[in-house]
């Protein structure tokens, strides 16, 4: 194995390790209702949380273009330390609704220094490649976002404080490998002084606005799809009353198996180009949106799950390549700061997604809010073809 490509392995892995945080207070959501008598809708609400919490870390990077003028790999670092440690204080006895959003807005926060900031090490290491690259990496955030899923189905028997301890571990590990072994990348192109108005720069290039914005109609169905899945398996078993399986060990597999479309994605985009497999990638999921309530209705478990996992797939399959187009396109002393915004503005997005669902979800039957979702790949791919044509 070449240096570089020990260099990209050793990113994906502390990637997946850190990103483990993200949804942990989601796979134990249950646990922290009846223990923290919590009402049904606290989950959009800690889900919302944490995505504040990213969004306002975003924003605060960017501005102060962090992952620009400081070293990358210990920006990674001295987040993924705080990120475990504020994902630990949901162990707290004492905690209540408003402590608990708290400390997942924090998590978020930290995670801000994680997620943008491992795509711009990988961007300073890949000139050539990077939607490969980005592939993996998106595919490992894919993974640790599933992974407190399949904690949760391992160790069903034993105190959901086991999986955040768990998680936070992976923090650390995930924070170590970078500082111990991934130094800064040689394409990097430091920035030496705090530009505030560097952030008005950035949307000036037509190209980058079309990755941009394409991303932002990706943002609007993702996380709201990850957050919500669990409730979807659970009322399609209600619903044809049978036995789907284990509900966390499902979730972690199709969500999961959004880490095999990222792979995928990044190798066909070699093969054909970012912007083909992206948008086809959106076209996919906006369909299952739109799809969602016909293949509810079929009884049949199996189909059902089915469709979720194609679904798990092309939803989040354009995310490494929106990316790549956005980091390719961006002004070059400027490329962390354009990935952070850029993040900041797509997750500020999912929080509006993930509201509406959540008052969607106490009005009507799950199988018909999720159509609402289509809103944004279908935005994302009128902007495109507009856009192209104008170009």
């Amino acid at each position: 194995m070449s240096k570089t490509n020990k260099t990209l392995a050793i990113i994906v892995v502390a990637q997946f390790c850190c990103t483990s945080v993200w949804f942990a207070g989601n796979a134990v959501i249950d646990d922290l209702i009846r223990d923290f008598n919590l009402l049904p809708t606290a989950l959009g609400h800690l889900t919302s949380s944490i995505q504040l919490g990213f969004i306002t870390g975003t924003l605060i990077f960017a501005i102060l273009s962090i992952a620009d003028r400081f070293s990358p790999s210990k920006v990674f670092f001295i987040s993924a330390v705080f990120a475990a440690f504020f994902n630990l204080l949901l162990i707290f006895s004492a905690n209540t609704f408003g402590s608990l959003m708290a400390f997942r807005f924090l998590a978020g926060f930290c995670l801000a220094g994680i997620y943008p900031v491992g795509m711009k090490i990988a961007a300073d290491y890949f000139d050539k490649g990077l939607g490969k690259s980005l592939g993996y990496l998106v595919g490992a955030l894919v993974l640790g976002t599933a992974f407190p899923h399949l904690l949760s189905a391992i160790n069903a028997d034993f105190s959901w404080n086991y999986l955040i301890y768990a998680t936070s571990l992976l923090s650390l590990t995930g924070g170590a490998l970078i500082i111990l072994f991934v130094p800064d990348g040689p394409f990097r192109k430091a920035s030496q002084v705090l530009k505030l108005n560097a952030i008005f720069s950035i949307f000036k290039p037509q190209s980058f606005k079309l990755a941009a914005f394409g991303y932002f109609g990706h943002m609007w169905e993702l996380y709201t799809f990850w957050a919500f899945a669990p409730l979807l398996i659970v009322a399609h078993h209600d619903y044809h009353h049978h036995e789907l399986g284990h509900i966390a060990f499902l979730s972690f597999m199709i969500i999961g198996s959004g880490a095999l479309g990222c792979v995928l994605a990044g190798y066909l985009a070699n093969r054909f180009s970012p912007q083909k497999t992206a948008f086809t990638a959106l076209a996919i999921s906006a369909s299952c949106c739109l799809l969602l309530p016909l293949v509810f209705m079929i009884g049949s478990p199996y189909l059902f799950v089915g469709f979720l996992v194609i679904w798990g797939i092309s939803v989040v399959a354009d995310s490494p390549l929106f990316s790549t187009m956005v980091a390719q396109n961006a002004i070059p002393e400027l490329k962390g700061s354009a990935l952070t915004i850029v993040n900041s503005i797509g997750f500020a997005i999912t929080i509006l997604s993930i509201q509406l669902l959540n008052i969607l979800y106490l009005n009507f039957e799950i199988q018909y809010i999720f159509v609402v979702l289509a809103i944004g790949p279908i935005a994302g791919l009128v902007y495109n073809r507009r856009e192209r044509k104008q170009m």
